[in-house]
């Protein structure tokens, strides 16, 4: 395994961007995955999250593009990603990395005008990264050929399946030239996905950098055992944070967007640094809230399961689940958003008394338990918000028995630039996803404030 990017074959172009940008070592992923890139192998790429996926493809294809050039209306590339914020990082992730190229880069996501996105596209695209929805449309417009992509990238691959895009999945890669090079690219990948893969791929390589489905050995994990009515569960909530001496920020994952609104309003009442992401707020709010959590402005970011998605945050000290995940899967995307990059963290979740079945896929899933911890005391604190109501250590609770299957819902189809979640009630509908992952998987220092008075 290469010990610095100058090994994997790629461009000194590429090289010269990445040791800019103070890279010097490659990930995992990206050692092993460069390489088969570049030599134009189909590939299945399975890491955690905070590993550096994104680089894994980016590098290798700013390198094969260095040769030839775009059509007006003919895309070279084509990347597909689930959400149109995980869109927009990666093609932030082009324009840094590929600074010595001279490539034309479309970028086709909802919430930006077709006009503007014509005038990238009639120029010529080297690399067109696109919401299915978005890009079908714009191709029912006639704006686009696809008959000259020599690459596709299906990001987040399980995601993108999952939410509905195998139809829309299934017809781009109708239209695309039957002799392409097809990468996927996923935290976890179950085997009804990978059934999926076999009718994309072609002889492809597959390369899985840690167990599937594991969790990262720096996350500390903790069950918590609260009571089911909201009001109690929100007070615990207010006390473990409080409780918790290292707390420099925190993702709060809720599994209703109407319950993300709702806690957030509840948290910032009781003078915590708050705010929630739900996908009834515009695209320019979304992204105001992000930016501030990221910039240290906002403390407490409250958020659903697709947020767990590619969420690139530097830093994230703890991970609560306020409410524990329906789906196992989401369980290992929400805790992956801290101990990334090698980094500690902590990852607690609070288990109501309808929740066993759920633990009990979690635990199944990742094949281990998740320790136990109390909450002490009966009332909510006052005083200082850290240093009070610890979660200290507790004799282990009977497993519930596993009588219950960990089914996924019918998959149903979608179609939308804006990545809806299928088959759930308008209430309980998931916020879109945000970012995508670090390209590199590495992360900036660690600012440390407190809650807001």
């Amino acid at each position: 395994m290469a010990n610095d990017f100058s090994g994997l074959g790629l461009s000194a172009k590429v090289i010269d961007a990445v040791a800019a940008s103070g890279y010097t070592k490659p990930t995992d992923i990206q050692a092993q995955a460069i390489p088969h890139v570049l030599e134009k192998r189909d590939i299945i790429g399975i890491a955690q999250t905070g590993t550096g996926k994104t680089a894994s493809f980016v590098l290798p294809m700013l390198t094969l593009l260095e040769s030839g050039r775009a059509r007006a209306r003919m895309p070279r590339t084509l990347i597909l990603e689930p959400t149109r914020e995980l869109a927009a990082q990666v093609h932030e992730n082009f324009e840094k990395y590929g600074k010595n190229h001279r490539l034309n880069v479309a970028l086709l996501i909802g919430g930006v005008s077709f006009e503007d996105q014509n005038k990238v596209l009639d120029r010529g695209a080297d690399v067109l990264i696109a919401t299915p929805g978005r890009m079908l449309d714009q191709f029912e417009r006639g704006r686009i050929l696809l008959t000259g992509v020599d690459i596709l990238v299906i990001d987040e691959a399980d995601r993108m399946l999952d939410m509905g895009f195998i139809p829309d999945i299934e017809r781009i890669c109708g239209l695309l030239p039957t002799r392409r090079q097809t990468l996927f690219f996923s935290a976890t990948m179950p085997p009804e996905i990978q059934r999926l893969t076999a009718r994309f791929l072609r002889d492809p390589i597959k390369i899985e950098v840690a167990r599937q489905n594991s969790t990262a050995d720096t996350i500390e994990q903790r069950l918590v055992r609260v009571s089911g009515k909201p009001e109690e569960k929100r007070d615990a909530l207010r006390r473990l944070i409080r409780g918790e001496e290292n707390l420099k920020n925190a993702i709060i994952f809720c599994n209703r967007k109407r319950d993300v609104a709702t806690l957030a309003r509840s948290l910032e009442k009781h003078g915590f640094s708050a705010a929630g992401l739900h996908g009834d707020m515009d695209q320019k709010s979304r992204m105001e809230t992000l930016d501030a959590f990221k910039t240290d402005k906002l403390q407490l970011l409250v958020a659903s399961d697709v947020a767990a998605r590619g969420l690139d945050i530097p830093a994230v000290s703890h991970v609560f689940n306020f409410d524990v995940p329906t789906h196992a899967e989401d369980y290992v995307h929400r805790i992956g958003r801290t101990g990334r990059a090698g980094r500690s963290g902590v990852a607690v979740t609070l288990v109501a008394p309808s929740d066993g079945k759920y633990v009990d896929a979690i635990t199944k899933l990742i094949a281990k338990d998740i320790p136990e911890a109390r909450l002490a005391g009966s009332a909510e604190p006052t005083g200082t918000p850290n240093g009070e109501a610890r979660a200290e250590p507790a004799p282990r609770r009977e497993r519930h028995e596993r009588t219950a299957r960990n089914e996924r819902p019918r998959r149903g189809s979608r179609r939308s630039g804006e990545a809806e979640a299928p088959a759930r009630s308008s209430a309980d509908q998931p916020i879109e996803g945000i970012v995508a992952d670090s390209p590199f998987g590495t992360d900036g220092p660690v600012p440390a404030f407190l809650l807001r008075r």
